[in-house]
């Protein structure tokens, strides 16, 4: 079967979610600096913490995989984890007062959401009853 070639929306998703899994992996990291060089933390939560963090960095990047191989179901999930993004960068930006972490994970959360029900990508990735 032939694939349609993805529109340019859907690439520009799939760099964001790219970029999104990339930043997961960094938050892993310094998860794991901090629990290493800090006596006071609790290492068995960091450690879960950081497990945690990339399996969502790697479901991030086969979200994007498979966006970019135009494949319908790979759409669900990555508009679930943008979508519950949306509440933790909300608590972050308002409600910490942490904009400066905040605002990058909702503006690039609701980017995805708008790219991946664009027109052009709705065309490629609808199912047709």
């Amino acid at each position: 079967m032939d694939r349609p070639r993805p529109p340019r929306p859907l690439v520009v998703a799939c760099g964001v979610l790219a970029v999104q899994a990339l930043a997961l992996v960094a938050v892993a990291g310094v998860v794991l600096a901090k629990a290493a060089t800090q006596s006071s933390t609790n290492l068995t939560g960091a450690l879960l913490l950081a497990a945690i963090t990339l399996t969502g960095a790697a479901v991030l990047g086969l979200c994007a995989r498979g966006l970019l191989h135009v494949r319908p179901a790979a759409r669900t999930p990555a508009v679930v984890i943008e979508v519950l993004a949306l509440p933790v960068s909300y608590s972050l930006a308002f409600q910490a007062g942490r904009v400066g972490y905040g605002a990058p994970i909702m503006l690039s959360a609701l980017g995805v959401l708008y790219l991946l029900f664009t027109p052009p990508v709705r065309a490629v990735l609808d199912r047709v009853p």
